[in-house]
């Protein structure tokens, strides 16, 4: 009697852009005495979500969970495992005041031709609004976003919360909202 065997290949997730993309911003922050992986978790998130909500896709693939220090994506650990498995980064541990600030350091450059143009500038502006931030501050403002406060300890955060907004609406979306109403119930 044959066997029938089935492969589930959904499970397979290509990490080459997360991989990449933490190199990068790595990259980006020697500098920044207040980069270590809770805010490089949060420069993830905000470049992949403003990604979405502004470019139509995540810039890395990735899928973000609700965790106690904010979103982070499921499958950064193994990322970062595979980059030092490579021998791409060093994952440091330091002092940083009372803390130990855990902070990846890249031994090569991203290969940037994964990304176009336009992830870049906006995965710059995420690094550049949260420069003055440290993990914890950076954990905090992830904290008001609806992604995170619609979801539970473990939860995965759905792309579509990007489009959630605690801003009040303007006047123009009010009366933009009122036509379509009006379109639709017609």
């Amino acid at each position: 009697m044959k066997r029938k065997i089935i492969i589930d290949f959904s499970a397979v997730i290509d990490l080459s852009r997360l991989k990449e993309l933490i190199l990068y911003i790595a990259e980006k922050s020697p500098k920044d005495p207040r980069f270590g992986a809770l805010k490089l978790n949060k420069i993830l998130y905000y470049s992949d979500f403003i990604g979405f909500r502004e470019l139509g896709h995540s810039i890395t693939g990735a899928t973000y969970q609700h965790l106690s220090e904010g979103p982070a994506p499921k499958e950064f650990l193994v990322a970062v495992e595979e980059l030092e498995d490579e021998e791409a980064c060093t994952y440091k541990t330091k002092p940083y005041f009372n803390y130990s600030q855990r902070r990846i350091i890249p031994n090569r450059p991203a290969n940037t031709n994964l990304f176009k143009s336009k992830e870049l500038k906006l995965v710059d502006i995420v690094i550049k609004e949260l420069w003055e931030f440290n993990g914890t501050e950076a954990r905090n403002l992830t904290h008001e976003e609806w992604g995170w406060k619609l979801t539970e300890d473990g939860e995965e955060i759905p792309y579509r919360t990007a489009w959630l907004s605690a801003e009040p609406l303007t006047q123009e979306q009010i009366a933009n909202g009122l036509r379509l109403w009006k379109k639709i119930s017609a």
